[in-house]
């Protein structure tokens, strides 16, 4: 069974500076590359480099930049056949900026990405009968997720959503449709009101949005791991000691994982555990995709760090 994405697809410009800038600060960073990146991209690409079938939905612009991103999809795997070409806008675009330890900001202008609509949403209906999981995220016009998520949930897909990047205004209806909601920190205290710092915070957090009816909440804590509350039980993701080189992509990779093990079968503590590993390893390389590990990778990877 397959891995559906819904969701962006963006150009990312990467600037490596000596630290993040302040407000009205100018600093002469280090290096700049074009990077193929945009949360869902970045997730399709993830689940493919994991050798689980994965369709793309979603929309490029016309641009080179479109041009560049259709063929690294391609590249990695993925599949396109529903992608949509939009001839009256750019393509995502995200300006990066990456610290020495590896922390980063990120501004996202989302050009084709936000035309989005009931066009792809008809793309992706033609696909929900050969998957088995769908991956959203919050960098596409947010009513056309909530009508994504609705159509997999009916369909019986598992439905997973990254709220990224952070906000505070999703609409109740979506809650019930979602499965799996995986915040971090910072958007787990923007959705529950509930200040995230500690495993109690985020436990109290996870709480409260399925009193709003998602199913499972995972909270990612970045070094302190991640934790997962379920309906029936509560248990600790651990986290793989690494070097970090680029956080950009950790998310998406933790996202990539777990839909590609939950796709295959392996309950959800094997695949948060596998999530976790894809996360740890994605942080050790620069860039979004070119960060995303393989299989062989992931297998080395869990095998050295057995418990």
């Amino acid at each position: 069974m397959s891995v559906l994405v819904f969701g962006s697809i963006n150009m990312d410009l990467v600037a490596r500076v000596p630290r993040l800038p302040g407000v009205g600060e100018t600093l002469i960073g280090h290096t700049f590359d074009t990077i193929p990146g945009g949360k869902g991209a970045n997730q399709a690409v993830a689940v493919a480099r994991l050798d689980v079938p994965v369709q793309m939905v979603g929309r490029l612009g016309s641009d080179g930049f479109g041009h560049q991103l259709l063929q690294g999809l391609q590249r990695n795997g993925v599949g396109c056949d529903r992608l949509q070409i939009d001839h009256s806008s750019h393509s995502g675009v995200a300006l990066i900026s990456v610290d020495e330890a590896g922390e980063n900001n990120i501004i996202v202008i989302p050009g084709a990405n936000g035309n989005v609509d009931q066009t792809n949403i008809e793309r992706l209906q033609e696909l929900l009968p050969t998957a088995k999981v769908l991956l959203l995220q919050l960098e596409i016009p947010l009513p056309v997720t909530v009508a994504a998520a609705k159509a997999a949930k009916q369909a019986g897909l598992t439905v997973i959503l990254d709220p990224a990047p952070a906000r505070s205004d999703l609409p109740a209806d979506l809650y019930p449709v979602v499965d799996i909601l995986t915040p971090n920190q910072v958007e787990a205290s923007q959705l529950s009101g509930v200040s995230v710092s500690d495993r109690p915070s985020a436990i109290e957090a996870a709480r409260r949005l399925q009193k709003r009816g998602v199913a499972t909440v995972i909270v990612k804590l970045g070094n302190q791991g991640a934790v997962c509350v379920t309906p029936d039980v509560i248990f600790t993701i651990p986290v793989f000691p690494v070097k970090a080189v680029d956080t950009v992509a950790a998310g998406d990779a933790f996202n990539g994982g777990l839909a590609a093990g939950l796709a295959v079968g392996l309950p959800l503590s094997e695949a948060t555990t596998q999530a976790a590993a894809v996360a740890a390893l994605s942080v050790t390389k620069a860039g979004a995709q070119p960060s995303l590990p393989s299989r062989q990778d992931l297998d080395n990877f869990l095998a050295q760090h057995q418990q």
